[in-house]
């Protein structure tokens, strides 16, 4: 078990912190919390990401069991079909490279029920989206192939982003530091959101799941997609609160997630 260490009437104490720079007196009453069983941020990510990229493509090949038999290892007809499965893939992907090799934890564990949670939530909706997506049934997008590349060109811009927002707060971190910064536009295009948002790895994130929505016109992709933004926009909101609360020089212009709405 982990265990927290906090002054009384006081937040808990940080890793880094040293005894005898706190602001306390020649005596004080330290308090031990239980924080019970924990896991690697780092493990957590990886797995949730890592069963929704097998999920899907278990759908996506009409493995046995899933289909009627006759549909056994078939392929879908539809080009759209195909071009969703590779976006989906790529997105886990990527994810699993980052958590990998681009992300910097300043917590190393949580509660281990995470887990559960986190992975019930990412392979249930894989398993509602790739269902219906690869079902032998499915129809194309109303609009045909204009409504494909259209959101396909919204799936790719949003991923290049996010996957430019990762490395700015990446590089804002030196190995072992936990010291915070206000990230700033670089001469990256994909981070001149800053400018105006406080979070837009999570104003990306949505982009790319809008994209996806609209390429397989599929309803659970949008539910998928409604619930994602409220998760992300609570998580913004409380980024954009630290920020305003530890940087007196923060700029006032951004918004959490959303440039001038949200």
């Amino acid at each position: 078990d982990w265990y927290s260490i906090q002054i009384y009437k006081g937040k808990p104490l940080k890793d880094e912190d040293v005894l005898h720079q706190l602001p306390v007196g020649t005596t004080a009453t330290f308090y031990f919390r239980d924080l019970g069983s924990q896991i690697s941020w780092r493990t957590v990510f990886l797995t949730e990401c890592i069963g929704p990229l097998f999920i899907y493509l278990m759908f996506y090949f009409r493995v046995p069991f899933i289909y009627a038999p006759k549909y056994d290892f078939t392929t879908s007809k539809h080009w759209v079909v195909h071009l969703a499965c590779l976006c989906h893939s790529f997105h886990y992907v990527k994810r699993i490279l980052e958590t990998l090799f681009v992300h910097r934890f300043c917590q190393g564990t949580m509660p281990l029920r995470n887990i559960f949670k986190n992975c019930l939530y990412y392979w249930c909706f894989a398993v509602w989206m790739a269902y219906y997506i690869n079902h032998p049934l499915y129809t194309p997008p109303y609009y045909g192939e204009q409504q494909v590349k259209t959101a396909l060109g919204i799936f790719v811009f949003c991923q290049l982003g996010s996957f430019s927002i990762h490395i700015t707060l990446r590089n804002l971190k030196p190995p072992g530091s936990k010291t915070k910064k206000i990230p700033y536009p670089t001469k990256n295009p994909f981070t001149w959101i800053f400018a105006l948002v406080s979070c837009p790895n999570y104003t990306y994130e949505v982009g790319s799941w809008l994209g996806f929505t609209v390429m397989t016109q599929c309803v659970p992709v949008a539910f998928f997609t409604i619930v994602g933004f409220i998760q992300m926009t609570m998580w913004a909101k409380g980024k954009h609160r630290s920020y305003l609360r530890e940087f007196k020089e923060y700029p006032t212009l951004r918004s959490p997630i959303l440039p001038f709405v949200l």
